[in-house]
């Protein structure tokens, strides 16, 4: 049962979380470093970083980068609404990791 007050789940039913790949671009309005402190101390994100290709130019920063995340519906709504109003472009993508016995 999904319903948007988290509050009235009942106990024994926790938020599903999911495995994303999450690649952003850069466009020289926020610095790298900036943006991943963001993700994971404001945020409370826990990432993967995955790859990464950033350059520095007059103390901005372009590229792109992709992280690996776990969160539930909630919490990737806040990191997009955060990478939206940062002006950031955004892809995600469901990382389904295969488990061998």
């Amino acid at each position: 049962m999904i319903t948007p007050n988290l509050q009235a789940l009942p106990n024994n039913v926790l938020p599903i979380k999911k495995d994303l790949i999450i690649e952003v671009e850069l466009n020289g309005k926020m610095k790298y470093d900036d943006l991943l402190n963001a993700i994971y101390q404001q945020m409370g994100i826990c990432y993967k970083l995955l790859s990464a290709n950033v350059e520095y130019m007059n103390g901005a920063n372009f590229g792109s980068f992709q992280l690996r995340i776990t969160v539930n519906t909630e919490e990737f709504q806040q990191l997009e609404f955060f990478l939206n109003k940062n002006k950031l472009m955004n892809t995600s993508v469901e990382y389904i990791c295969r488990k061998y016995s």
